[in-house]
């Protein structure tokens, strides 16, 4: 199932429909030299892959937004059985088409590598069908509950008539999907699978938080009526409606919002409150699930795009740990500590009032957190042309998370910038509890969330012109969140950057959260390990808050695998740098490197690997 993607609205692996083109034996052919045929070949296949492409996306009307793009704006995706299944006949015919109508050696390397990729995504996505009802529909990180509401505050524009009439559209269209996702909730069920115990109080509460104020309570204005309200404001300031008209618009709005959205959220707190008596007590990992065992194995493959085994990514985790205390020990003493280092870690999680460590858990506080950290976005902007020489067009912008889905201690996050670059990246802060933030992280967080990493790949790959488009929104994990981990790591050669003892803690940190998180994630979904013990590993090994510690090992409950992606992408990519620089010695050039990472899109790291192998000897 694609929900997850759709609701956190990352790049979808895009597959399509449509008919056969003609086969590659054409008489003309004959008369080519084998350059011509290769070049032909080549351009039969990558406008079979717009076709294709383009059929796909326009089955989404929640991506062609998340795209900028304005067809289908009135409505939501279908999240029906029978739509995931015609999703799912798409791939495996597409499939046959390509490896049936495409001859692979008569293709450009660059070809090769786009053919390589299709294979690669449909195949993962026809691994991961079988294990479809092992996949939890709600729960708090997924939260495609919220992402409907945001859709229509952040994502949907409203700059004419029929912009306005659309968004109404949608309202209704939300209601219809949350309705089938709480269907396709009790089909899995019947498999006997639930998401662990709290997250179905996370899910009722933020459902309660989107539905309450008005129009749906009688009390202040909620997120979504306040953003209507100057969504039609805004028509009418710019004389598009006159004020007789906005109050009518308004009154349907609000007929929506009462009569067709509140009441399928409401049937999804009934949903979720009626089957939370059914879960566990005990949170435990997907092994202890039917068929959970294999599941796992196919999530670890989906996301680290490698066939490491749950062991393998246990011990890798517990070296990395083991390598990084050591660094850490020596920051320590340069900060200034004379304790060992567990008790460094109990000073920086327990003086939430000193000054040098936390902001203040006020509105100052966390504006001076979206003001410092947008600084160190812009440091970094200034010298990006020194270690890239692709940059992105798209701007981007710092910002708290809304209420009716910010969660203390969670997870900072990006939001991808359209390809044209008309919508800013936004890199997102969770801000309600500031003492779940401590300034160490703030730099290393910028730098991962915004540039040089998430908006830095993501934008580039976006507005790449010389792929097939589908490139330009494939999604693999261990690339996308190996290069942001990476990017942390690189900012160490900028000058400026992690000027004090305290932020390189912090990055040090950021690091062995990944490393730990190898161990935690195969801990609990390999090893029978508890939500407790997982906590305990992890506040053992760094100065992550209580608070911090259970929001992630409660993430890695719901999301199995993707927590490993980060450092195994991360590990790779460096390895990758590492052999380039010593092969090349003075030939090897940063930018250049960077340039091959980036410059074709997200990609399995086996195929990275090929690209950066034959620029290396191109270089020799």
């Amino acid at each position: 199932m694609r929900l997850t993607l759709i609701a956190i609205a990352t790049a979808l692996a895009l597959t399509g429909c449509g008919q056969a083109p003609e086969t590659s034996s054409s008489t003309s052919a004959q008369n080519m030299t084998p350059a011509e045929v290769i070049a032909s070949e080549s351009a039969r296949l990558n406008a079979w892959f717009e076709e294709k492409y383009e059929a796909e996306v326009l089955t989404s009307p929640i991506q062609l937004t998340m795209l900028g793009r304005t067809e289908r704006q009135g409505e939501i995706d279908d999240f029906s059985e029978y739509a995931m299944a015609e999703s799912l006949a798409r791939t495996k015919t597409n499939l046959i088409q390509l490896t049936k109508n495409f001859d692979y050696d008569k293709l450009t390397p660059d070809a090769q590598i786009s053919y390589d990729i299709w294979v690669y995504q449909a195949g993962r996505e026809l691994a991961s069908d079988e294990f479809k009802l092992n996949s939890y529909i709600f729960d708090q990180m997924s939260a495609i509950h919220t992402f409907f509401p945001q859709l229509l505050i952040s994502f949907h524009k409203v700059e004419t008539v029929q912009d306005l009439d659309n968004y109404i559209s949608r309202i209704a269209g939300s209601a219809r999907a949350i309705e089938q996702l709480i269907g396709l909730s009790k089909k899995v069920v019947e498999n006997d699978v639930r998401p662990p115990y709290f997250a179905f109080d996370m899910v009722i509460d933020e459902a309660q938080k989107i539905i309450t104020g008005a129009p749906f309570t009688d009390a202040a204005d909620s997120d979504l009526w306040a953003d209507a309200k100057s969504k039609v404001a805004k028509l009418v300031a710019d004389d598009v409606l006159t004020q007789g008209e906005a109050d009518k618009y308004l009154a349907t709005i609000s007929e929506a919002f009462t009569t067709e959205f509140q009441p399928a959220y409401q049937n999804l707190i009934a949903w979720q409150e009626e089957d939370k008596v059914n879960a566990s007590p005990e949170a435990a990992g997907v092994s202890a699930l039917p068929n959970g065992e294999a599941y796992y194995s196919e999530r670890l493959m989906n996301q680290t795009t490698t066939k490491l085994t749950a062991d393998e990514i246990h011990n890798i985790g517990i070296s990395e740990v083991a390598r990084l205390k050591a660094e850490m020990e020596q920051v320590k003493v340069e900060f200034g500590f004379s304790g060992s280092l567990a008790e460094f870690f109990v000073f920086l999680r327990d003086n939430k009032d000193d000054e040098r460590l936390y902001y203040p858990n006020t509105d100052a506080g966390r504006q001076g957190y979206i003001d410092d950290a947008t600084a160190a976005i812009d440091k970094i902007k200034a010298v990006l042309p020194d270690f890239f020489g692709i940059l992105p067009k798209a701007d981007m912008v710092v910002k708290r998370v809304e209420a009716f889905r910010e969660q203390p201690g969670a997870a900072q996050h990006y939001f991808p910038s359209t390809p044209d670059g008309s919508r800013p990246g936004v890199y997102y802060a969770h801000l309600s509890d500031m003492t779940a933030m401590p300034k160490r992280e703030l730099e290393v967080i910028a730098y991962h969330e915004g540039l040089l990493g998430h908006h830095m790949q993501i934008a580039i790959q976006q507005e790449l012109t010389g792929v097939p488009t589908f490139r330009t929104q494939a999604g693999f994990t261990a690339y996308v969140e190996g290069w942001a981990l990476y990017s942390e790591w690189l900012a160490t050669e900028i000058a400026g950057t992690y000027a004090d003892p305290l932020s390189e803690f912090g990055r040090l940190g950021s690091e062995i959260w990944r490393a730990i998180r190898l161990v935690v994630d195969t801990g609990l979904h390999a090893k029978g390990w508890t939500e407790q013990e997982a906590i305990d590993y992890f506040m053992a090994n760094s100065a992550i808050t209580e608070t911090q510690a259970r929001s992630e090992v409660r993430r890695y409950l719901v999301l199995p695998g993707q927590a490993t992606s980060y450092k195994i992408g991360m590990i790779r990519i460096q390895e990758m740098r590492a052999q380039a620089e010593a092969t090349l010695g003075d030939k090897f050039s940063i930018k250049e490197f960077h340039d091959i990472v980036l410059g074709g899109g997200a990609m399995p790291l086996a195929i990275l690997e090929r690209q950066v192998d034959k620029w290396v000897k191109s270089k020799i």
